[in-house]
Order: structure tokens, then sequence, then C-alpha cells
């Protein structure tokens, strides 16, 4: 297993500077992630960086609340990948799915997907803030919206990823979509067992440290 690929190598903080992303992109490229996550204005100095190398941009959108309007949401996902980006990661409207408002969150997620075309979408549900049946019930949308991943967390809320979400998710998904497992994810052990349940991308700024030691600050994303 080439855990490399499996990892989105990130930095989000709100006091991220350009230099942390010069410094994001030289990581990713001496250690051949698959792609950098950041947030939006910072994807043209990612893909300047990361230019002649394998290495992808993510964007975030409506990142981390989820809160946004869906015309804001689609402009912002339309920008970030005029501006380089291939793959987008988008938090739900989670007050929305937990009123029921299921069709605004699926239509939600598919005017993005649209948006963006060919290139990847995957779609941050936040579960520390679900219920059980609502992570089935999004899940779903996810997939009727046709989203490319289903990914558990920002980071940023209350929990991020775990096992017991990635078996619910997986049972649902199949092999119709992805599934990507974000937030706490420091140590190898972690990592691989996510793998092994069905996980096909990480989310952390802990990548260096994965695949060097194994082991992560546990302050880290």
């Amino acid at each position: 297993m080439n855990l490399s690929k499996y990892i989105d190598h990130t930095v989000l903080k709100a006091t991220t500077e350009p230099k942390d992303i010069v410094k994001l992109c030289s990581e990713a490229k001496e250690y051949d992630f698959f792609s950098v996550c950041v947030n939006g204005c910072y994807v043209k100095l990612a893909k300047k960086e990361l230019e002649g190398s394998n290495v992808k941009v993510c964007a975030v959108i409506g990142f981390p609340l989820g809160a946004m309007s869906t015309a804001s949401k689609v402009f912002e996902a339309k920008t970030c990948i005029e501006d380089g980006a291939s793959e987008i990661d988008m938090v739900i409207n989670v007050g929305m799915l937990k009123a029921g408002e299921t069709d605004y969150v699926r239509d939600e997620i598919a005017a993005i997907k649209e948006a963006i075309g060919t290139n990847v979408l995957k779609v941050i549900i936040e579960n520390c803030y679900l219920t059980n049946e609502e992570k089935k019930i999004v899940t779903q949308l996810c997939l009727d919206a046709k989203a490319d991943f289903v990914k558990t967390s920002t980071g940023f809320g209350t929990g991020g990823a775990t096992f017991e979400d990635i078996q619910l998710m997986k049972a649902i998904v199949g092999d119709k979509a992805e599934l990507k497992a974000a937030g706490g994810v420091r140590d190898l052990a972690t990592a691989e067992k996510f793998i092994a349940l069905g996980v096909t991308r990480l989310g952390t700024s802990s990548g260096v440290e994965l695949v060097t030691t194994g082991t992560a600050d546990p302050n880290k994303y």
C-alpha cells in the first residue's frame, strides 16, 4: 500500500499564510501526496507551486460551517476550478439537514456538482453533529446528487472521523461513491484501519509524519 497516494495534504487554519502554502506544496511534491487541500484564496498559489508535478489542488467550499447560500457556494466552487483546482470539498448545510429539508441539501450538492462538471466533488457531511439516521439520509442524498466522494468531517467541528461512521457510510455507498476520512487521522494504525474499511482518501495536516514516523502532533487538523 502506498499511503502517500491516499493523502490530501491539508492546511486550512485561519492563520495560514502564503509561506505555509508554499511549504505545503513542497512537502506534497516531496512525498508524492495525492493533493493539497487549501482555502479558495490560495488555489492560484498552490497551482503555481505544483506546476510540473502530479499533485492535485483541492479547494474547500462553504467552509467550515456550510451555512452560506447555495448561490455563493456555486460561485465559490466555479471560481476555484477556474483558478486551478480539480477537486472541491464542500460542506453541506447541516442546519437544513437537521430540519428535514432534504431536497434543499440534495439540490445544493447537485448544483455544485453540475457547476464543476467532471471535476471531483467531495461532500463533507460533518458527522459529529448528526444522528446515525441523519448520517444515513445524507449519505444517500450525496449519491442521489452524483457526488464523487462522501467525507466525514471538516476537522473544525466537535469531532472527526470514526471507524463506526465509515462502516455506516460504506454500507450505503458501496461502490457507487468513494469515502474520505478527515479530522483526527494522526497515526499510521488509524490511517491503515480507515483504508481497510474502504476509505480511499485521508484528509490530514499530518501527512509528512504519517509517512515518515507514523505518528503526528495531536493538535494538528
